[in-house]
């Protein structure tokens, strides 16, 4: 990506040694069975205004790392520090104004929306949660706004997910990452589901809401071609771990690992 600016601030997410672990089962009675690491040790940081892309392989480990930071995945060991204030160990009461600042874009946006809500009540679910003191035409007005803001007609509130093509659920899902206001966006494989052409208007979009919005993004992706334009600095993940991180055109251009190598050999050139 041309233009891009040094970030150069403190951490805003901060992440050391973490480790997802889940059974395997077997042993006797359940007991002694092998223990699986999705997540293996992995640390690193993002600062804030930053898009940092965690790119890998189905498997590598990636999403469960990006569901581990807004606790939709178990943290076995390990920290997880945002703004400086460690939130891994949070009760779930403590965690709670963390999930109005930090907000996930899923990657299918046909099983992500719910298909027996319109279009108002999935971006509003947010507000209900978070901003309670709104009324119903508070509400109205909020959704019409993030609508426009993802580039959607404010006129199609009260149409289901069903009426709309995979780009368009896709921002309707951004939208509603953006309800509560967040300053720190998970994108988990948010154009893996979609069509090429579709993939770069959703990729611009999520370039430019960045801007405007003064957002930090970690864009988790199999691409590497994507991440590199996307991106200010990316990490490279496999089998659990990050084998290699940098700036996107430095890593891009002269990667040092086997497995960088390899998937920036995948990359299909015209």
């Amino acid at each position: 990506m041309q233009g891009r600016e040094e970030i150069k601030t403190d951490p805003l997410l901060k992440v050391e040694n973490l480790k997802v672990s889940y059974g395997l089962g077997g042993g006797i009675f359940g007991r002694g069975g092998r223990i699986f690491n999705a997540v293996d040790g992995v640390s690193f940081s993002v600062r804030k205004g930053e898009i940092v892309g965690l790119v890998g392989e189905s498997g590598s480990g990636k999403t469960t790392t990006g569901r581990a930071i807004i606790r939709l995945a178990p943290v076995s060991a390990g920290n997880i520090f945002y703004g400086g204030k460690e939130i891994s160990g949070l009760s779930d009461r403590d965690f709670m104004p963390y999930r109005k600042r930090i907000q996930m874009i899923f990657q299918d946006p046909f099983n992500s929306l719910n298909p027996r809500m319109n279009i108002f009540q999935i971006v509003s679910e947010p507000l209900d949660i978070h901003f309670k003191e709104m009324s119903r035409e508070q509400k109205v007005d909020r959704v019409k706004e993030l609508m426009l803001t993802v580039g959607l007609e404010p006129s199609h509130l009260k149409r289901y997910p069903h009426e709309f093509s995979g780009g368009q659920r896709q921002r309707i899902g951004i939208a509603r990452a953006l309800a509560s206001e967040p300053e720190f966006v998970i994108c988990d494989e948010p154009v893996s589901a979609l069509d090429v052409s579709v993939q770069a208007q959703i990729v611009n979009l999520l370039q430019d809401l960045r801007r405007r919005l003064n957002l930090t993004l970690l864009f988790i992706a199999h691409d590497i071609a994507v991440v590199e334009y996307l991106c200010d600095r990316i990490m490279v993940m496999t089998e659990g771990k990050i084998v290699e991180q940098g700036e996107s055109e430095e890593l891009c251009r002269r990667p040092q690992n086997p497995y960088t190598q390899k998937l920036i050999a995948a990359v299909p050139r015209f």
